[in-house]
């Protein structure tokens, strides 16, 4: 069933979005380490990526963050992440992939569920559906 493969395809996801190579859950492992870059993180106001040096980054602020936050943060500081994290990035945009295709196949799914589900009660849902068709050939 699409709908619950896009559910199944997004948890894979946001797993591995959490244990994705050099992230850093608290302040203490940043001791010591040298701040490449300090990202702002799209959507997020006063959240932003910090990577280090040695390929290794934090969310901050780093209280738990929630798991678009995170992948937001992988879009965003791939630029510094990405030529250390290479095979990671390849297995996220992999998992990335299969559930935006998830999404799309549930979508499809619930459009032909509303069509099944309405053309007794609507009987002009199928002469428009018809038309449709034909618009598109």
């Amino acid at each position: 069933m699409p709908t619950e493969d896009k559910w199944k395809a997004n948890l894979e996801k946001v797993a591995f979005a959490k244990q994705f190579p050099g992230l850093l859950a608290e302040w203490s492992a940043c001791q010591g380490k040298t701040v490449e870059a300090v990202t702002p993180l799209t959507g997020k106001q006063g959240a932003a990526v910090v990577t280090f040096t040695d390929g290794t980054f934090i969310v901050v602020p780093p209280l738990a963050p929630e798991a678009w936050e995170l992948g937001q943060a992988l879009v965003d500081a791939r630029t510094y992440l990405e030529p250390r994290h290479s095979e990671a990035y390849q297995e996220y945009d992999r998992l990335a992939q299969k559930d935006k295709e998830s999404l799309r196949l549930a979508r499809l799914e619930k459009i032909i569920g509303a069509i099944l589900n309405n053309i007794e009660q609507i009987p002009e849902l199928k002469v428009r559906l018809k038309a449709l068709v034909q618009d598109w050939k």
